[in-house]
């Protein structure tokens, strides 16, 4: 029997189909470096954080939820690291376990609360968003670029990819490549898809996400897993900040700014439904690489002003929205 298409596949398809048409509409329209293997490496290269912080936004939302504190956790992230390494004479290692232990914290206090007092999510992860910017200012007030030799070394590291690039105008083949924060980024999705296709915890985001009473009835501990999953996205949060850190190589309260907002919206446009319940962590990718491509497309018309990117931005996200509005109507006129 032909398999049922369930609204997940089909909001994937659709992201990926905008995506696939977009990036084309760019290479035959505006060519120049959108032609160049290197700039669609970049994409990766520039988002490898986004990606990982999106990925355990995605989680919550699945579960009928929302976490706006992942961008300051990001930037508390970045900036106890690079007090560590650079004022306290830290290493790599070191600086990865406060990375990781920060995001944990985060993701266990905000999961309590949420989970298991029943305080509302939105509530709870803006407390945590504001302790979050407050307590990066407390680190160190300034921006300051890290010296430590380890660190710039880790962060220079480059992943040839063998057969790919492009020739600069001395006729040099200079090859494309791959920050170290990608190989992560691309684990954490593998390893996210997993975990929600083929484990019980996974499925049970789903379940909670589209009924919690009918969840319940079925024998799944709701708060339990409500919290597993703000757990798993303050974990993450701790991973992008390092990823994000490893990138930009400095320290500042602004740091991250708004990456909350550009999570919630790759996951939206990922097929990730505000209604809990269904959503795909490869549609989160293609939301992240869709929402780099037509930021880069509107820098590439010539329309640099912050707003024109805003406004982009928002028209994608309405789009996307009217589209889950119409799976969800469709999945209702089924149901009865």
């Amino acid at each position: 029997m032909k398999k049922k298409l369930t609204d997940s596949n089909l909001l994937l398809i659709i992201t990926v189909a905008v995506f696939i048409l977009m990036y084309s509409c760019a290479v035959t329209m505006l060519g120049g470096g959108f032609t160049k293997s290197q700039t669609f490496l970049n994409i990766f290269n520039e988002n490898a954080a986004l990606i990982i912080i999106s990925c355990g936004m995605s989680l919550v939302m699945i579960t009928g939820g929302i976490d706006i504190s992942v961008g300051a956790v990001t930037s508390l992230v970045c900036m106890c690291c690079a007090v560590h390494l650079d004022f306290n004479g830290g290493n790599v290692f070191t600086a990865i376990l406060i990375a990781l232990g920060i995001g944990l914290l985060f993701g266990l206090v905000q999961g309590v609360l949420i989970a298991y007092l029943e305080v509302q999510p939105f509530i709870v992860t803006l407390a945590g968003m504001f302790f979050a910017r407050g307590l990066t200012t407390i680190v160190n007030s300034t921006q300051f670029n890290v010296e430590n030799e380890q660190f710039k070394a880790l962060k220079d590291t480059r992943i040839l990819i063998p057969g790919i690039g492009s020739y600069n105008k001395k006729g040099i083949f200079i090859p494309a490549y791959i920050e170290i924060g990608v190989v992560v980024a691309l684990l954490t999705v593998a390893v996210l898809f997993i975990l929600l296709k083929w484990f019980r915890l996974g499925r049970s985001f789903y379940a909670v996400g589209g009924n919690a009473q009918s969840a319940n009835m079925l024998g799944i501990n709701v708060k339990r897993t409500k919290f597993f999953a703000y757990l798993i996205c303050g974990f993450l949060a701790g991973v992008g900040g390092f990823v994000y850190f490893l990138h930009v190589g400095s320290g500042s309260p602004s740091h991250a700014s708004g990456a909350e907002m550009n999570a919630i919206a790759s996951s939206i446009i990922g097929g990730t439904m505000l209604t809990g319940g269904s959503g795909n962590i490869i549609g989160t990718l293609f939301g992240v690489m869709s929402l780099s491509t037509i930021k880069n497309i509107v820098a590439s018309l010539g329309l640099d002003d912050a707003w024109w990117t805003n406004i982009t931005v928002a028209a994608m996200i309405c789009i996307f929205i009217v589209i889950q509005s119409v799976v969800l109507s469709r999945k209702n006129k089924s149901s009865h």
